[in-house]
């Protein structure tokens, strides 16, 4: 029973993060696109994909506590990480179940490590075209020093979520 549970609730989770690697690279494209119906559509499908990770993280995380038990009879420490309470979880297991749920839990945490990486990379991306779009606007524009403000003379900041330029001097 522990290992059919926490083998369908990785598997799961696996096949969650690679759709989120995939939409990460859509949401990429459509960035470097200009596409922000598009981009708009897939972050909410990587949110909706997010909710459901959360989900079955709580879920995998009662299966721990139900097997703390267990993990203190084997004289295991009560201050394990996730990974260690993981690790204590399957060595309860025969060898084949363990080294199929280890397995598993390897690609799942590959997975993560990509869609991490993915993030860190467009964020950058974007730093660098919000460092430029604000060094173009200091250099053009050297009297408002960056600043840009609305139609009714207050304080706008440049927070990147649309911009209207007037192309008439």
């Amino acid at each position: 029973m522990i290992y059919e549970k926490c083998r369908d609730i990785l598997l799961q989770e696996s096949v969650l993060i690679q759709e989120a690697v995939f939409l990460q690279e859509k949401i990429r494209q459509a960035v470097s696109d200009r596409q922000w119906t598009e981009f708009d559509d897939h972050y909410s499908v990587l949110n909706s994909i997010q909710n459901k990770i959360e989900i079955l993280e709580t879920e995998r995380e009662q299966l721990f506590s139900l097997n703390e038990v267990i993990i203190r009879e084997k004289s295991f420490s009560e201050n394990l990480d996730v990974k260690g309470r993981f690790y204590a979880l399957i060595s309860n297991l025969p060898s084949e179940q363990r080294n199929d749920l280890a397995a598993i839990y390897r690609s799942l945490k590959l997975e993560s490590q990509k869609l991490r990486l993915a993030n860190e990379a467009l964020m950058t991306y974007l730093n660098e075209v919000k460092s430029t779009l604000k060094e173009f606007f200091a250099l053009a524009f050297p009297e408002s020093l960056g600043n840009t403000y609305t139609k009714d003379g207050t304080h706008f900041s440049h927070d990147m979520r649309s911009m209207v330029l007037n192309t008439s001097f």
